[in-house]
This record gives structure tokens, C-alpha cells and sequence, in this order.
């Protein structure tokens, strides 16, 4: 700093602010206004028909395709019982009392003396001797509950049914279903008390 004296300035004048100034415009005249044609109209409403309709088209095909695959499912049902039907069938029908059975009814007879041939050196091993028939020979075998009026071979002749009759004899004597005459007096109730 210096020692001379500091000079004073004056303060700057304050000009008077500008007042802001107001530009009006005169608003631009308004145009003419268009229509809306009615052909965008037309298209408008003609897409959106056509969205419902294929909206409606889609769920019948979807209902349909529910409907099928129910069909489907229920004949799926009655093949599969079917399938296990036979299955148990074929079971029966494959079961040692019942081929012994059928063997015995064509003539052939268990022996109880079997004999066995050593194919090495072709010796016979046992003592072979005669199969003699009778009831005696099956008699160890255990009964087979599922076969009672399973006929057996000898029983069915070629064109047969298994009931003895021809086809078409078996449709026409088919056994009637038996009328249950419901009770007089409603529904029976167990009695709890």
C-alpha cells in the first residue's frame, strides 16, 4: 500500500430501470379447420371389427380343441381299461393251472419220473419209465381261483365262443339285466341308533 491519499470516486448513476415492455401481437387469424374425412373413420372401425372377429374365431377354435382333447382323453381312458383288461386276461390264461389243465385235457400226463439227457457226452440220467395218467400227478398244483369258468381247449371247438355257441348265437342268448325293483316306501337307510 502506498501513503498518498485514496480518492474518493463518485458512485456510478443509477440509470432508471426499463420497464419491461409489453410486445402485443395481434393473434394469428385461425386457419380453417378440415373435417375428418369419414373414409379414416370407416378404416378405424373396420380394424377393429375385424380384430374382434378374429378374437372370437380364435376362442371357438380353442373351445373346439378343448372339446377334442376331452373326447381324447375319455377314449384314452376306455383303452387303457381295456388294455389292462386283456392284460389280466392273458394273465389267466398263461397261468401254470390252467396250461396243466389244458395239457391234461389233450391227453398229456405229467410223469413223475423225469429222465435227462447230458448233451456233452449224450448219457441218459435217471431211469426212464412210463407216465401213468390220473388226477394224482396234479395234485400238488394250487388251484387257480381266477380260471373257474375259463373253458379249456378240448371245451372250444373252431367257430366257437368260449360260452360253446356260435357268435352269433352268443349276441342273440346275451343274459338280460336283472330289474331291481326300487323299495315301496323311498330310499333304504341304514339304521345307525
Amino acid at each position: 500500500m502506498t501513503a498518498l491519499p485514496a480518492r474518493s470516486l463518485p458512485a456510478p448513476r443509477r440509470s432508471p430501470s426499463p420497464k419491461p415492455e409489453r410486445r402485443l401481437r395481434p393473434a394469428p387469424e385461425p386457419g380453417r379447420r378440415t373435417k375428418p374425412r369419414l373414409a379414416y373413420a370407416i378404416i378405424a372401425l373396420g380394424g377393429v371389427a375385424l380384430i374382434v372377429v378374429a378374437q372370437l374365431l380364435l376362442s371357438i377354435a380353442v373351445a373346439q380343441g378343448a372339446y377334442e382333447i376331452d373326447a381324447y382323453q375319455v377314449q384314452q381312458a376306455e383303452l387303457a381299461r381295456e388294455e389292462q383288461k386283456l392284460a389280466e386276461d392273458l394273465d389267466r390264461v398263461e397261468s401254470p393251472q390252467y396250461l396243466a389243465e389244458n395239457a391234461e385235457a389233450l391227453g398229456m400226463v405229467p410223469n413223475a419220473n423225469p429222465v435227462y439227457l447230458r448233451l456233452s457226452d449224450g448219457v441218459v440220467l435217471g431211469e426212464p419209465t412210463a407216465a401213468t395218467g390220473g388226477a394224482a400227478a396234479s395234485a400238488p398244483l394250487v388251484p387257480n381261483a381266477l380260471l373257474d369258468g375259463v373253458p379249456l381247449v378240448t371245451e372250444q371247438q373252431a367257430g366257437q365262443t368260449p360260452s360253446g355257441g356260435t357268435p352269433e348265437e352268443a349276441s342273440a342268448a346275451a343274459p338280460a339285466v336283472p330289474q331291481v325293483a326300487p323299495p315301496a316306501d323311498g330310499l333304504p337307510t341304514p339304521a345307525t341308533h
